[in-house]
Formats: structure tokens, sequence, C-alpha cells
């Protein structure tokens, strides 16, 4: 095993202890009950399908709106499994326009992948691929998730702009949250 993947799996359970970020500790029993983490002091069900859950979190009303008006919120309540970056309102408000109601569903697009990508799943990725995992996004461009230090997870975008996971592994019916401070964009 590499150095990074020793390190990686070592960090697995340290994931999320940074700034701003939300704990969680893995169950015991594989057939326990999921306790994900809150979002802006909502409980996110892990019942729900993934556009559900967030259109219970009162930070991503911004994300919700626009994944209403392109259609892209059939993606997240259609079977999965599915990961979603899911930018915050104040990711949206930073990252200003983004265009007109096709460029914008590129833009959510960019933000989804195929398969369930929880934390110790990323990690092992970015292990695997030699300090990088490569994911591609159902709109099909590539996002880039490595370490940034021992213990947080960032994207970076086909543009060079890194964005941070601020809360890790909500887990949905048809997938998992990974809740980011910024909004990525394809090339």
């Amino acid at each position: 095993m590499n150095h990074l993947a020793i390190v990686a799996a070592a960090t697995a359970v340290m994931i999320g202890a940074g700034a701003g970020a939300v704990t969680r500790t893995p169950a015991p029993d594989p057939n326990a009950e999921i306790m994900n983490p809150m979002v802006a002091g909502e409980a996110m069900l892990p019942s729900r399908d993934l556009f559900d859950n967030a259109a219970h979190s009162p930070e991503h009303t911004v994300l919700v709106g626009d994944l209403q008006q392109t259609g892209v919120a059939d993606v997240l309540k259609g079977k999965g499994p599915y990961t979603v970056f899911a930018p915050t309102n104040d990711a949206f408000a930073a990252a200003g326009t983004l265009g007109d109601k096709a460029e914008v569903a590129k833009v959510l697009d960019y933000h989804i992948v195929r398969g369930m990508l929880d934390s110790k799943t990323l990690l092992r990725l970015i292990g695997e691929g030699g300090g990088q995992a490569r994911l591609k996004t159902i709109e099909g461009d590539t996002l880039v998730a490595q370490m940034n230090g021992p213990t947080n997870i960032v994207l970076i975008d086909s543009k060079g702009q890194v964005a941070d996971i601020a809360i890790y592994d909500v887990y949905e019916a048809n997938g998992v949250m990974q809740v980011i401070d910024k909004v990525v964009r394809p090339s």
C-alpha cells in the first residue's frame, strides 16, 4: 500500500473535523440506522431522495430553485445512485450570474457524479490515484478530488477553482450529498 493510501485510510475517520465542518461517527453495524449530519440546523433524512433533502435545507434554496427551473431536479429524484456536490446559497451568491437556462443546467450537471462517493470512497480513490481522483460528471467534464492537508478533501474544477467540502456524507435514498463552499464550473 503506498504512503498516500495509508494516510488517506488513517484520516478517513477524521474527515469533516476542520473548521465549519460536521463530523459523523460511522455506524459500527452495517444494519444500524444512518446518522446524517444536520445542514443549517435541519435534519437530512436518509429516506429522502437527493432533491427532497436539498429542498429541506435552508442553505440550498438557490440550488433547489435552479434544479427545478432547469429540469435537473428529475435526475436527483431518479434511481441513482448519484453523488451531488451541493453548493450553498453563499457559494451561488459569490459565483454571480451563471448564464441562461441551458448554461445553468450544464453547471448543475457538473456538480453530479454517478455512484455513491462518500468520504471513505473519495479517500480510497484519491489514494489509488496517487493523490488525485478524477470524477466524471454527468455533464461530461471532470472534477478532480484531492487532499488539502490531512483531513480535508477539495474539488478542483476544469478552470482550476478549488471548492472545499464543508459537510461530508449526507446519505440519501438514492445517493450521497457533499456540501461545498463554491460553485464549480466545467470548461
